[in-house]
């Protein structure tokens, strides 16, 4: 897999080394990552939760390969149209910005959350463990 979007679930995997990290290893060596902005203010956020400086996020930020895109009108068009779709499994604003963002960019999702193989939303979903 060379392009595709991250959950921020899937990007905490790889920053702390856990299973799965690997595949996203995959997507940002590749060049060719995606995220929402509403998925990188998650992982801002844990980061944050875990003491982390603002000038180290900074940093990580600066080193990571990823084309953050912005939670637009039209993004949130896409992600409202998920709702009825998604409410079975409890899928957050945050869950649905990633996978709008797939289905508009046509790129499949990378995930952690094993719930989301569940989905038959016209977006290609890897559960990365």
């Amino acid at each position: 897999m060379t392009e595709a979007v991250l959950d921020a679930s899937a990007l905490l995997a790889w920053l702390d080394d856990e299973p799965g990290a690997e595949a996203v290893l995959d997507v940002l060596g590749s060049g060719s990552a995606a995220m929402s902005a509403v998925n990188w203010a998650e992982v801002l956020a844990k980061l944050v939760d875990r003491g982390v400086s603002e000038d180290d996020r900074r940093r990580i930020r600066g080193s990571l390969d990823i084309r953050i895109r912005p939670f637009d009108e039209e993004a949130a068009l896409t992600s409202a149209s998920m709702r009825q779709a998604t409410r079975r499994l409890g899928l957050s604003i945050g869950e649905r910005a990633c996978l709008g963002l797939g289905l508009v960019e046509g790129l499949p999702v990378l995930t952690a959350d094993r719930a989301w193989a569940k989905l038959e939303i016209g977006v290609d979903i890897t559960v990365i463990r």
